[in-house]
């Protein structure tokens, strides 16, 4: 029978848990701290003492692991929503879910000696180069998902941009484009296109936007047309998804639209969400 070490079975719990948990944070979008990561992730490592357990029922096991998931993500994210506790939820067991599968996968393929399965736990005695090369494996499967998860899911959600400039406010829908490549040659700042008759409600455009301070013209090109757009910092750009609630303040210029077309929203570039 393998001897089993309760140390080295909390510090491995607490290194695996802890990357799963910034694999869920970097997939799902969720803001969680180094603090907050550690106690969760040492939360998490005390239910790897069911190892040492004899066999639990498949049933009573699946609701202590579902117990134990949800309660990992609640102390490193917080409740924002139960959508999105939800979210996080699915996405930390499946992060758990995949880990596991690849280490049972090498523990019935090579069958290694110090590798020790029970209820759903392991223990790895402790080839530390192989845990660090399978946590990285994961961690970059993991993140190349997210970035083709990305790459597709901010072109099809939906979005409301929140511009804040000299104590007014205004709320466009957000359009995500990859086609809206307008980018200040001088600050390195991305540009959003916004709509003109929705931006008179915070800025006089009736005056000469050039003149005022903080506003400028920079080239842009489109399709058979070629020109100048005027373009302002506002004090704050904060862009929400409706689907996900996701929110993210980001540093971008506003770019007015040349004319009123009757079109009232913002084209942004998927870009700036990262």
């Amino acid at each position: 029978m393998q001897t089993i070490y309760i140390d080295v079975l909390i510090v491995l719990n607490i290194y695996v848990n802890f990357i799963l948990i910034l694999a869920t944070s970097k997939i799902t979008r969720s803001k969680v701290t180094n603090i907050k990561g550690i106690l969760s992730a040492s939360y998490g490592s005390i239910y790897s003492l069911l190892i040492l357990f004899p066999k639990i029922n498949s049933f009573f096991n699946i609701f202590i692991k579902l117990f134990a998931v949800i309660t990992i993500v609640l102390i490193a994210f917080g409740y924002v929503s139960l959508k999105r506790l939800l979210i996080n939820t699915v996405c930390f067991f499946t992060a758990n879910f995949i880990f596991g599968g690849v280490i049972f996968g090498i523990y019935i393929w090579l069958k290694p000696s110090f590798i020790h399965f029970n209820n759903t736990y392991f223990y790895i005695d402790f080839s530390l180069l192989l845990l660090i090369f399978i946590t990285a494996f994961i961690y970059m499967m993991l993140s190349i998902f997210q970035y083709l998860s990305d790459r597709f899911s901010a072109l099809s959600e939906s979005y409301r941009i929140i511009i804040k400039y000299r104590g007014k406010t205004v709320i466009l829908d957000g359009i995500a484009d990859t086609g809206n490549s307008l980018v200040d040659f001088f600050s390195g700042k991305s540009v959003i296109i916004c709509s003109r008759e929705k931006l008179s409600e915070i800025i006089d455009l009736s005056e000469d936007c050039i003149n005022l301070k903080g506003f400028r013209l920079i080239p842009y090109s489109t399709i058979g047309n070629v020109g100048m757009i005027t373009v302002f910092s506002p004090d704050e750009v904060l862009i929400v998804s409706n689907t996900s609630e996701y929110r993210k303040n980001v540093n971008a210029l506003i770019g007015i639209q040349p004319e009123v077309n009757g079109q009232k929203s913002a084209i942004f570039n998927p870009c700036i969400l990262k």
